[in-house]
């Protein structure tokens, strides 16, 4: 049976070109069915479990079939900012060669700069429900040119409670539009908003679930500053000393300072990404395969077709952008039946990410604290003497010895010792650790639950200002925003929760007194 290729789904050149550009190699399941099908115009519920490419399963479908940029073509509902930019950013890499003008649009951010941008002749909208429905109230957000309509991860937005905005944002469409629905689960109530909603000839597609896994290959991550990711790596590498590492960065220029700093640390490293030449990728994959690099750091699509035996680490310095890509990363070690570890650098706001990891490959992710300067030392020392010994017992040290008896008449056996480790471990440990441990990262933010809502007139401009007037906080504390029709959630950095209920509670916001409570975590 012939295996399914993109220019096989009847995409257009450009869109072919730019998924030539992101180095995909193959369409997954849901793309190969979802395509045809949304390119066909036919409205479509598209069942698969989240990671496996449903983004570029719609995308694909409404970039193609898009005949008009100077309108608004289509508007794409997420029920995360997360996700909102995550499918945004994808988007733009898909469109890339289409030249189209996408803009996410959520809460936590000012209103006036995403009503700038809608002026600028925006082609797709990628929102959460609140902003989206909030924008169209205003009149900021106009729908009648909208030929294309995307409900991603329609239970998920469903559990967070957004059927109201869902069912107000969908009635406000022209209904000649098209319309996706992508869901990892069909609970009763998505079925019935798709019997209300969508045409009678919908297509139903659905991708059986599996589970994504890599034997032999132990999984670990790392909490992370943003601002001290660098220092973690060089710790990591200095502790487990791998002798073959792919490390994986998300962005040309993030390939470009990691080597440089690397490089800078005496680590025996190269990069490889899409602006560098097809000559000067295969010299530097070939030094690799021979031993003569340590280290490569890459992309995910300059490292496609990668195969180089016994490399020991992978190592994720950025998160991938799906679940796919992670297993594809992880996969170059472990391999031959040999075992392999896969070590992945986060921040505290990137946990949704490592959860939806977890939930859909099945895999034990555990988590590893950053070596201190004290165990890198330690774990060094140790290796140092297990390798004088075994040059001791072979006795594979007569060429020095005459230099080692000049050495010992003029100094003390244990001091010329001690500078000959010190010499070592200056090119063997990555220099510029000025303290013991890494600071901790801070926690996750804080879930509020606000009880005024949408009916109140609340916005999410109208609750930042509430928040940063009355408990004196920077709007930067403030995150993701959630208003729904009666209450609304809130995220607050973990340093102002306290102050933000103390001073908060009781106070008059809307003409409602304000009650304020620790929410339970949002469903990701």
């Amino acid at each position: 049976m012939n295996e399914i290729k993109f220019s096989d789904l009847g995409l257009s050149e450009t869109l072919l070109r730019s998924i030539t550009d992101l180095g995909f190699e193959k369409p997954s399941d849901i793309q190969a069915e979802a395509i045809p099908v949304a390119i066909a115009g036919f409205d479509l519920i598209g069942q698969a479990q989240t990671g496996t490419g449903k983004t570029a399963a719609f995308g694909c479908g409404i970039i193609n079939n898009i005949t008009d940029k100077s309108v608004l073509n289509a508007v794409i509902l997420a029920p995360t900012r997360e996700l909102a930019i995550q499918v945004c950013e994808e988007l733009k890499r898909i469109s890339k060669h289409d030249r189209l003008n996408i803009l996410p649009v959520y809460g936590g951010e000012p209103m006036q700069h995403q009503i700038r941008e809608l002026k600028r002749n925006v082609n797709i909208v990628v929102g959460t429900p609140g902003r989206v429905l909030d924008h169209i109230k205003r009149g900021t957000l106009v729908l009648d040119t909208v030929k294309f309509l995307v409900l991603d991860e329609a239970d998920e937005m469903l559990n967070m409670g957004f059927i109201d905005d869902l069912e107000d944002i969908i009635g406000r469409i022209p209904k000649e539009r098209q319309t996706l629905l992508f869901s990892a689960t069909m609970p009763a109530q998505i079925k019935r908003l798709a019997a209300r909603y969508m045409k009678p000839d919908a297509k139903h597609i659905a991708i059986k679930a599996n589970s994504l896994t890599v034997s032999k290959i132990s999984q670990h991550f790392f909490e992370v500053n943003g601002k001290t990711r660098f220092e973690a790596l060089c710790r990591i590498l200095d502790f487990d000393n791998p002798t073959t590492s792919i490390i994986f960065c998300k962005t040309k220029r993030g390939v470009d300072e990691v080597v440089s700093g690397m490089q800078g640390r005496g680590y025996v490293v190269e990069g490889m990404h899409g602006d560098m030449s097809q000559a000067h990728r295969i010299r530097t994959l070939n030094k690799f395969k021979e031993g003569g690099l340590n280290f490569l750091v890459a992309t995910d699509v300059a490292a496609r077709g990668i195969d180089v035996d016994g490399i020991t680490h992978v190592i994720n310095y950025d998160l991938p952008q799906d679940v796919e890509s992670y297993v594809h990363r992880i996969g170059r070690t472990g391999r031959a039946n040999k075992e392999g570890i896969a070590y992945t650098l986060i921040t505290p706001r990137e946990q949704s990410m490592l959860k939806q990891i977890r939930n859909v490959t099945k895999a034990e992710i555990t988590r590893k604290a950053i070596p201190t300067v004290e165990e890198i030392f330690a774990t060094k020392s140790s290796s140092m003497i297990d390798e004088v010994q075994q040059i001791i017992e072979k006795k594979d040290f007569e060429k020095f010895v005459a230099v080692a008896t000049e050495l010992n008449e003029k100094f003390d056996s244990v001091d010329i010792i001690a500078a000959l480790i010190k010499s070592q471990f200056k090119s063997d440990m990555a220099s510029g650790y000025s303290d013991n441990a890494l600071d901790s990262p801070k926690g996750e933010d804080v879930r509020l639950f606000i009880s005024v809502g949408r009916r109140d007139g609340l916005t999410p401009k109208g609750l930042v200002s509430f928040i940063q007037e009355t408990a004196n906080v920077k709007p930067t504390a403030v995150g993701d925003i959630d208003i729904l029709e009666n209450f609304a959630f809130v995220n607050v950095t973990p340093d102002i929760q306290s102050k933000v209920m103390d001073t908060c509670i009781g106070q008059r916001l809307h003409n409602r007194k304000v009650n304020i409570e620790v929410a339970n975590k949002r469903k990701r």
